[in-house]
């Protein structure tokens, strides 16, 4: 319970907006303390006094993992003793939570001897900090503190959620919904006004309301009326005619409310509006067309009311004939009609059904029942994914396509598969500095630019750490360092973390494929037109997401694990489980320590923004959006720029920069990256053959790995195809091309223009056909006899 300003005693949970709670009981407060102190036992102590809940995190991991559990409204951090954890780098990993963004973060500071001048509290305010508090153990200053930010900044988010709700409803709502000032200028319509009387937001919000034209078929005295009721703060309610931005004019019925501010004072007012019709599309004549709140009873109150929601009823009937041989499909058409008629978000799909229900209506019934099994394909949400011949058809494109774009949901109880992290590997000897590396090294490195780059000859010179040699190499030709402002130890730490954190023991998924991804996504970003497309941003991006993109991979796919009932699987409630736990582990293990912590200079803005556009790339790489991921680029970039050369000769220049421009934007800078690192990830099918063979032999031992594992352990067999003692190699090379290769680089290469890569392509491929006619099951002809 808490004091109010009179003194009365209240709930935290009493302050609310009209029915809506604005607090919950009760605040929840997490102390992030390395050490337990007099400082941290104030705190503790004032979150018990005021009734709120309080949580102790002694890491920042830890921290950041209860707070995404908890969503605390105020955070508590520890700035007196840097060597523990830097209190900034704390609060940068909270504040790049989306939930952080309605929580206040206090930093505790040390008290400076009166002889030093006060510390400016803009670094803090930087690094995402609400306010900070010199130290003082006293409970009574600590739950001072506590209780100020409560009423102040607390209450504040509290309300400004309050409102994003309330104004998210008025945004879906089906009711035209306009808001104006104490002297009637528009403050807010909702897109049902928007739709209903043909204007833009834009049109109308800073205009007066006797700006806007008016209709000459309402009563002289209406408007004097309305007027007059609602300045007295009373509700107005009756039919009034709107002029459309057409010119039509238009029955409404509408309800007039004024809202009340601080001192009894009306500060806005908040119309609503909707078409005033029956059932029979009839406009209504009342004897009354205007009342107001106060001078009715309330039984003509509630019977109005009814009359209005009749009104507002759609009756399926008077939308079409009934001249149908199929009654029981044109009963289904009607509801359907209604339901579709009464929807007020336009989005594509819906439009597209709103199409075919009004083909419906004018088609013979067979023709409508082929568009009713058209509306049952367009409901689902997996629009993008092709569906799968019979098994019969082709075993290896049903198992490696059904493998790699499934989520594998085939549960048998009792089966665990327990994925336990393995950082061991971090011992392994390292350069020092870039000049530090062997001349043989340094010699093949100078070779990096070119796309028939032998990654497996770094690995081997390398011993296997080539991730670090070629990162150094790349990340020092794009300039990352200067961008991040971070020093070359500082990459150089980085690097070998996330080298040490691939298993070396997969055959396909270690650092010598996210290697060969990141050698591949700078082939890419090379490219003219790519980087006239893209910024520096987007660059470090790419580099940085095709660095950690499988970073701490299994070796085993998303559907081994969901099917195993893994500890990641019920992390990330079995979607994209791999690439989550990739990216998740990445920014964790950066951020861990200082010294391989790339990301710790940049400011808070630039970090969220690199941070999400990583994760966006990383998150690409799973299979299952493949296809909606190349439908999208194809429709949204490569259709465009071939329009754009198609009428560059003819058309205005103006306009040809002006499409240009279009595909500059971040929508379509999105598109480009997620293409991008696509392509790069799966590109073995596009490398010189010799690369190509090994990286084929390489992936396919992993795949029987999984196959053997999963027999070992009676879990549900993936992709049963990839049985070492029977799988055709060469024919899962070929439906691998077929069915994910070929469409998504021949959308890449007429953007990017990669024809060295198409030409491999085709080789590779005619080199598995010949395999495969020849009854060749492993990765090369047998030796002439």
């Amino acid at each position: 319970m808490l004091l109010d300003i009179n003194g009365k005693m209240v709930s935290a949970t009493e302050e609310c907006v009209g029915p809506m709670r604005l607090t919950q009981e009760p605040i929840q407060v997490l102390l992030v303390f390395a050490k337990e102190d007099s400082q941290s036992d104030a705190f503790w102590w004032a979150c018990d006094r005021a009734g709120f809940r309080c949580n102790i995190a002694r890491t920042p991991e830890s921290a950041v993992e209860c707070f995404l559990d908890k969503h605390h409204e105020i955070i508590v951090i520890d700035g007196r003793h840097s060597r523990y954890f830097e209190p900034e780098t704390v609060c940068r990993l909270i504040r790049a939570t989306k939930p952080s963004e309605n929580t206040v973060i206090l930093a505790v500071v040390p008290q400076k001897p009166p002889d030093q001048d006060e510390p400016s509290v803009l670094p803090l305010l930087c690094a995402g900090f609400s306010r900070r508090f010199v130290e003082n153990s006293s409970v009574s200053a600590c739950y001072n503190e506590l209780i100020q930010i409560e009423h102040g900044e607390v209450r504040c988010q509290f309300k400004l959620r309050a409102c994003h709700a309330i104004f998210t409803a008025l945004e879906q709502c089906q009711e035209a919904v306009e808001i104006t000032s104490e002297d009637h200028v528009i403050q807010y319509v909702n897109p049902a006004f928007e739709r209903m009387m043909g204007y833009h937001k834009g049109e109308l919000i800073g205009k007066e309301l006797t700006e806007l034209p008016k209709s000459d078929r309402n009563r002289a005295d209406l408007l004097d009326t309305i007027n007059t009721c609602i300045k007295k703060g009373k509700e107005w309610q009756g039919i009034y005619y709107a002029r459309k931005k057409s010119g039509e004019s238009m029955q409404q019925h509408v309800k007039i409310t004024p809202v009340t501010g601080q001192g009894g004072k009306i500060r806005h007012f908040v119309a609503i509006k909707r078409p005033h019709i029956d059932n029979n599309n009839q406009v209504h004549k009342f004897n009354k067309e205007e009342r107001c709140s106060g001078e009715h009873s309330q039984s003509e109150c509630n019977s109005l009311h009814h009359r209005d929601r009749r009104k507002d009823s759609i009756d399926a009937r008077s939308l079409s004939s009934r001249g149908s041989d199929a009654p029981s499909l044109q009963n289904r058409r009607y509801s359907s009609v209604a339901r579709i008629h009464s929807m007020t978000i336009e989005a594509p799909i819906t439009k597209v059904i709103n199409i075919i229900n009004a083909a419906q209506e004018s088609s013979p019934v067979t023709v409508a029942e082929a568009l009713d099994r058209v509306l049952e394909i367009l409901r689902t949400t997996e629009l993008y994914s092709p569906q799968l011949a019979s098994k019969e058809d082709d075993p290896h494109t049903n198992d490696l396509v059904g493998g790699l774009m499934s989520d594998g949901l085939r549960r048998l109880s009792g089966n665990e598969y327990v994925f336990c992290k393995n950082m061991s590997q971090s011992q392994l000897a390292i350069p020092i500095t870039l000049n530090d590396v062997p001349p043989s090294i340094a010699e093949m490195l100078n070779d990096e630019e070119c796309w028939e780059f032998n990654i497996l000859e770094l690995e081997a010179a390398t011993h296997k750490r080539p991730l670090t040699y070629l990162g150094l190499k790349i990340f020092t030709s794009f300039g990352v360092c200067d961008f991040l402002n971070c020093s070359e130890a500082t990459l150089r730490s980085w690097l070998q973390l996330m080298e040490a954190s691939y298993h070396s023991s997969n055959s396909y998924h270690n650092s010598t494929h996210a290697a060969d991804v990141l050698h591949a996504t700078a082939y890419f970003l090379r490219k003219e037109r790519v980087k006239n497309n893209l910024d520096q941003l987007d660059e470090v991006a790419a580099l940085i997401a095709a660095t950690v993109h499988d970073v701490d991979h299994p070796g085993r796919t998303n559907s081994f694990l969901c099917n195993a009932g893994s500890e990641l699987a019920i992390l990330y409630n079995d979607t994209a489980v791999l690439e989550s736990h990739h990216a998740a582990l990445a920014f964790q293990l950066t951020v861990r320590d200082s010294k391989s912590n790339i990301f710790k200079n940049i400011d808070r803005n630039q970090f969220r923004t690199l941070r999400q556009a990583i994760i966006d790339m990383v998150l690409a790489t799973e299979m299952t959006r493949h296809f909606e991921h190349v439908s999208k680029f194809v429709n949204s970039i490569n259709k465009p720029m071939a329009a754009i050369e198609e009428t560059s000769t003819s058309s205005v220049n103006s306009d040809c920069e002006g499409q240009a421009n279009n595909r500059n934007s971040p929508e379509n800078r999105l598109l480009i990256k997620r293409m991008l690192i696509k392509c790069a990830d799966v590109a073995n099918p596009c490398r010189p053959l010799e690369l190509c063979i090994e990286w084929a032999g390489r992936i396919s031992e992993e795949y029987f790995a999984q196959t053997d594992e999963e027999k070992r352990q009676g879990l549900p067999v993936v992709m049963p195809v990839f049985d070492r003692n029977t799988c055709s190699v060469p024919k899962s090379q070929i439906s691998f091309i077929d069915y994910f290769i070929t469409d998504m680089f021949d959308a890449w290469d007429a953007f990017a223009s990669l024809p060295g890569l198409v030409e491999h392509l085709s080789e590779n491929y005619k080199y598995w056909k010949r395999l495969d006619e020849m009854k060749c099951k492993s990765l090369r002809p047998p030796p002439p006899s």
